[in-house]
């Protein structure tokens, strides 16, 4: 390959950038989404969920499928998914049509998620180089989350919310022209027929899993519990099922390998926490604070300012130290970093400041521990089965996002909800306020006057004090991802030595 690898590793780190941006460039659209489309709350969710869930989903079939088809291929069409997505979201005239959107952008993001990184795999054959590549991969990762809330922002403020979807076109076509020109084909040929059985069992599964956990978080506990468990029967006669194939669609064995599998639970449960901070400060920011999208991405920089920067930075800790040290501080640092903003709120005042030094410490720690916990997971796996490890790695990514949005946002609405006081308004108006403060803040419009004013106060107040103890909650599980990493990665596993 020569230098060409590292042209291709720019083209692959720009079909990343992307995925990232999209996801944090809804973040700071959503409002207005909300304003212009008027979804209600169970909608709300699924338009933020949607996308994840389908690309976990399919990711293990995506991975599978690049191994054998052609990773260059899958990230080609994609992107063709991609734009096609992005389209039918500018268009959408109703909340199910963002919901379809967002789905079919999770199609596009699960062909070309897995297809990156597993054609560095096979790219990058120098240990110590591969794992620079990795770092790049997660530092492009920050910095589509420092972008995102910047350029949605703006383009929302100046445009409409639609114009955050339309931002996806232009480049996913550029990306499409690139890795035709400059991305070598790879391929893992296989004997044997395609698992279509695997395929329907790897996806009913993974999306009763996240649908399960995501109902039962949302308080349709019923349902919730009956989606668990076809997830649990499901996805144990797959993993049955996959352990008896000569030729899997996942080789379910690698998770034999502690390395492997503690480091895709330390990302997920990193990621539960990431997730659901951005998301709710997001929020914060717009309706306690009043801020205007663009001015709610700025205030979000220290996280993904420091996402770009720490990963640079990772693979000199991995040639000094341990992984499992560089995991377990990094996550260590990002849990000290989460349990300001509830500290501060003890005292009845959350500033800025708190929020910035929160987000800063979130951004380094969790940029090191991610990448080294992604440098073990790919390491530690088969070059053959690049795809599958790939797809994994992504599922720990985007699952735990998505699940940190249901669980600790759930947990944060049932604050807010008990907190919400009546406020001598009639049983309809007070439910509608207490569903959510983006709901307060269309009643108090609709009030005006002194009440309106009432109203706002209350629901700030009780959205940030529900804030405070989510971000205590993310405390506890990135401190629960590192003791994991710390404790049962192997001490003599070394990513970057020439044995891996």
């Amino acid at each position: 390959m020569g230098r060409r690898r590292w042209a291709v590793l720019a083209v692959l780190s720009g079909s990343l950038l992307i995925i990232a941006m999209d996801a944090t460039i809804l973040n700071v659209a959503f409002p207005s989404l909300v304003d212009d489309l008027r979804p209600n709350s169970v909608e709300q969710l699924w338009i933020i969920d949607a996308y994840a869930l389908v690309l976990s989903g399919l990711l293990i079939t995506a991975g599978a499928l690049g191994d054998r088809w052609g990773r260059r291929r899958l990230l080609i069409a994609g992107f063709v998914i991609f734009t096609l997505a992005s389209l039918l979201a500018v268009v959408a005239h109703a909340p199910w049509v963002v919901i379809a959107a967002r789905a079919l952008l999770g199609v596009g993001g699960a062909a070309i998620m897995p297809s990156t990184i597993s054609i560095l795999r096979v790219v990058f054959t120098d240990p110590r180089e591969r794992a620079l590549a990795y770092s790049v991969w997660t530092a492009v990762m920050g910095a589509g989350m420092a972008f995102g809330p910047l350029v949605g922002g703006l383009v929302v403020q100046l445009y409409e919310w639609e114009a955050a979807f339309l931002l996806n076109v232009p480049v996913a076509v550029v990306c499409i022209g690139l890795a035709w020109w400059l991305v070598p084909e790879s391929v893992s040929p296989r004997e044997g027929r395609w698992d279509w059985w695997g395929v329907g069992q790897s996806m009913v599964g993974m999306v009763a899993l996240a649908g399960g956990i995501k109902l039962v978080g949302g308080h349709d506990v019923p349902l919730g519990l009956v989606l668990l468990a076809v997830a649990a029967v499901v996805l144990t006669v797959f993993v049955r099922r996959q352990l008896r194939l000569d030729n899997p669609l996942l080789q379910v064995r690698m998770f034999c390998d502690r390395t492997f599998s503690v480091s895709a639970v330390s990302i997920f449960l990193g990621m539960m926490a990431l997730g659901a901070v951005l998301f709710l400060l997001s929020q914060w920011f717009q309706y306690a604070e009043g801020l205007k999208p663009f001015e709610a991405g700025v205030r979000l920089l220290p996280a993904p300012v420091a996402l770009i920067i720490a990963p640079l930075f990772t693979p000199r800790f991995l040639d000094r130290f341990r992984v499992s040290t560089v995991l377990g501080l990094g996550m260590l640092l990002a849990a000290v970093g989460m349990a300001v903003p509830w500290a501060a709120d003890l005292d009845g005042d959350l500033h800025y400041v708190e929020v910035a030094i929160a987000l800063a410490c979130l951004g380094t720690g969790f940029g090191v521990a991610a990448t080294a916990a992604s440098v073990a997971l790919l390491s530690s796996s088969p070059q053959e089965e690049a795809g599958g490890a790939a797809a994994v790695e992504e599922i720990s990514y985007e699952l735990g996002g998505a699940m940190g949005v249901a669980v600790i946002g759930s947990l944060a609405h049932v604050l807010y909800f008990n907190a919400m006081p009546a406020l001598g308004l009639p049983r309809d108006v007070h439910a509608k306020v207490r569903d959510s403060i983006g709901e307060a803040t269309v009643v108090a419009e609709e009030v005006g006057g002194a009440k309106a004013r009432e109203i706002i106060v209350a629901a700030c107040q009780a959205f940030t004090d529900s804030l405070g103890t989510a971000c205590l909650a993310a405390a506890v599980l990135l401190l629960a991802s590192g003791l994991i990493g710390w404790w049962l990665i192997p001490h003599d596993f070394r990513p970057t030595k020439s044995g891996h």
